[in-house]
């Protein structure tokens, strides 16, 4: 499974969704339509600054994760960036392979 951030920044009707219904309904939503996809819920957190809400999912691949994200950004209600969150140990894999490069002009 693919660990992915997803934050999302409310657009004037989805605040106005959110205050009518309340985080609990929002979060409940969120999480059936994650599940329904095959994925999990990890945790959200409301804020306000950049974003609005931050989601942290697991799902069981990419194309998963974009449906998700396609559907939601087409609501209007509120505009999602997904973010894939890479661990400690593939981040060490990828340090180990050798890459065959060269930079422009060198």
């Amino acid at each position: 499974m693919a660990k992915l951030l997803v934050t999302g920044k409310y657009t004037a009707e989805g605040t106005k969704g959110l205050i009518k219904e309340g985080g609990s309904k929002r979060k409940a939503a969120v999480e059936k339509a994650i599940k329904g996809l095959g994925g999990k819920l990890e945790s959200i957190y409301y804020a306000y600054g950049d974003a609005d809400v931050y989601v942290v999912i697991d799902m069981p691949d990419t194309s998963s994760a974009l449906a998700l994200s396609l559907v939601v950004n087409a609501s209007g209600a509120v505009h999602v960036n997904t973010i894939p969150l890479i661990t400690v140990e593939e981040v060490d894999a990828a340090c180990k392979k050798s890459v065959d490069y060269r930079a422009a002009g060198a």
